[in-house]
């Protein structure tokens, strides 16, 4: 499957870069496990990030951030089979949640999860 990994990046940083690097890095940290398992894992910032970057952004929660950070992983979950919603308050996550459940994807909140659904 490709899954989407949807958790807080922004949220509850108060827009700290390095409290965003380290929710990225929890994101992350599930992102091997799953392509391990046999997975295409992906994260909205992964490809947010390099074109926030090119698109001039300055500063989380501008507007070019406001343009590209939530619609990319909107556009990703077209494109996935499944969303993997790590713990942590994030409307951005939770409105993955949402809209994979309208696309019918599958909607995991673990990885065992995942990995005993294939048992």
């Amino acid at each position: 499957m490709t899954i989407l990994i949807a958790g807080p990046y922004r949220s509850g940083t108060n827009d700290d870069p390095i409290l965003m690097e380290q929710n990225l890095n929890r994101m992350e940290a599930m992102a091997l496990p799953l392509f391990r398992a046999g997975h295409i894992p992906l994260i909205g910032e992964w490809l947010a990030l390099p074109l926030l970057k090119a698109a001039g952004s300055i500063k989380a929660g501008d507007a070019i951030y406001q343009e590209i950070s939530y619609p990319i992983a909107r556009r990703l979950l077209s494109k996935c089979d499944a969303v993997l919603r790590i713990e942590g308050a994030s409307k951005g996550a939770d409105g993955d949640v949402e809209l994979a459940k309208l696309l019918g994807l599958k909607v995991f909140y673990s990885l065992d999860d995942i990995l005993n659904s294939e048992s």
